[in-house]
């Protein structure tokens, strides 16, 4: 486990608005992202994480895709999903396609699994939501069937059996960095432990200090299981700008859109300023100035004591050149004051 702080960035591909406030094609919002990882590079980032959605606000549903247009443009950000929905996609498929980004990139490939907070790839791809759990227990079990490399032989109710299967490519180094993305289940903390895999925590609400008992948990059962302790990491949204008010200012209205509207299917009232000052203030809104926000990135590294943060930097329709002066301030200011403040 290496010691030193990783900071990545996270996008959904968020359909973005245009100068003209007019919402951008998929394809383009598509192609912006990779320039932002592009420049996420440039700036020495440690990470970029691409997450999937089939929906018509989010542009990426094959994370995969984007990351190896990613990888053949940058020389050492690592590439991962944001996550992959593993409980919908066939493991065998998805391991194929993230050891063939691992082989373009030359070993920067990495994957987090998880069950997404959105449904729409169920039905998309036939499977049916009363199986939610089994899918994602049997999926993650072949998975880390995979990960140990040479030939697989698995048994479950979620597919046919394997026998002594070989699966190709394999990964240069032989191994493929994991992780299983978690939003509040003890369970899943437990299961990470279970397959000795890192942990990544989606604090996207409430006061981060809140996670530090699924830290303990997470370390509990390794050492109790007799695993190697994995790093921790924190995925939570954030937004820089030169000054507090600033940054405020331009992301709340697009902030309101996203939420709004995630939230009318979902049945719960309209998002608030307070609620949104108060996440701000007090949650897990990483937003202001480049000082405001690396001392609230440095506080939540000490209280729960991870090795990596990553900021998820789209936010519904707030444009691509807003977002690429975010992650200008991100890896040029913010980054390096962290590092002095954990130091």
């Amino acid at each position: 486990m290496s010691d030193r702080m990783e900071f990545g960035l996270d996008t959904f591909g968020d359909v973005t608005a245009g100068t003209d406030g007019q919402l951008l094609p998929q394809a383009k919002v598509i192609r912006n992202v990779v320039d932002e990882a592009v420049l996420a590079d440039q700036l020495g980032i440690d990470f970029i994480g691409v997450g999937e959605h089939h929906r018509d606000d989010f542009a990426v549903s094959t994370p995969e895709t984007v990351l190896a247009a990613i990888a053949a443009r940058t020389e050492r950000i690592k590439l991962g999903s944001a996550v992959t929905v593993l409980s919908s996609d066939d493991p065998i498929r998805v391991f194929q396609r993230f050891s063939t980004v691992d082989a373009l990139s030359n070993g920067r490939a990495e994957v987090i699994l998880g069950r997404g907070s959105f449904t729409e790839s169920f039905p998309l791809f036939g499977f049916r939501l009363n199986d939610y759990e089994t899918l994602f227990t049997e999926k993650l079990d072949l998975f880390a069937g995979l990960l140990k490399g040479g030939p697989v032989s698995w048994q479950g109710s979620t597919r046919p059996p394997l026998h002594d299967q070989r699966v190709y490519p394999p990964t240069e180094s032989g191994s493929l960095r994991t992780w299983i993305g978690v939003g509040g289940s003890p369970e899943s903390v437990v299961r990470a432990a279970r397959y000795n895999l890192p942990l990544m925590l989606a604090i996207i609400g409430g006061d981060p200090k809140r996670f530090r008992p699924f830290v303990d948990l997470y370390y509990r059962a390794i050492d109790q299981l007799g695993g190697e302790r994995q790093p921790i990491g924190v995925h939570s949204p954030g937004y820089v700008a030169d000054t507090d008010e600033q940054a405020r200012e331009e992301l709340w209205p697009h902030y309101k859109k996203m939420h709004d509207r995630i939230g009318a299917e979902r049945g719960w009232p309209p998002t608030t300023q307070t609620v949104f000052n108060s996440e701000a203030d007090l949650g897990s809104l990483y937003v202001g100035s480049p000082e405001t926000v690396a001392r609230k990135i440095a506080a939540t590294i000490k209280a729960l004591g991870i090795s990596r943060f990553q900021m998820k930097y789209s936010s519904g329709p707030l444009p691509h050149e807003k977002m690429m002066r975010s992650i200008e301030l991100y890896g040029t200011k913010v980054v390096p004051m962290v590092r002095e403040l954990i130091a």
